[in-house]
């Protein structure tokens, strides 16, 4: 499943900027990195979707770090929810 049929755009405020590196040692940029693994996986977050859609997804770093990213899609721009190492 693709979602993105253009550029990705992130958004990055005071609510969601900073925290997966407290708690799970993602840098924001670095979770950014699994949209741009060619061989990602994203899947609908069912469970989850209550008031908006939420997907995850799961892909490498420019490292070769494994991430499980949660996210969700405002004014055509990704937030991300969380990000850890699966």
């Amino acid at each position: 499943m693709r979602i993105f049929k253009e550029p990705v755009e992130f958004q990055w405020d005071i609510g969601n900027a900073g925290k997966n590196v407290k708690k799970h040692k993602v840098q924001d940029r670095e979770a950014e990195e699994p949209f741009f693994d060619k061989k990602h996986k994203t899947f609908e977050d069912i469970l989850h979707s209550r008031g908006e859609e939420r997907y995850r997804i799961v892909g490498k770093t420019k490292k070769g770090r494994l991430l499980f990213v949660v996210f969700t899609v405002r004014d055509k721009k990704v937030r991300i929810i969380t990000a850890r190492d699966i």
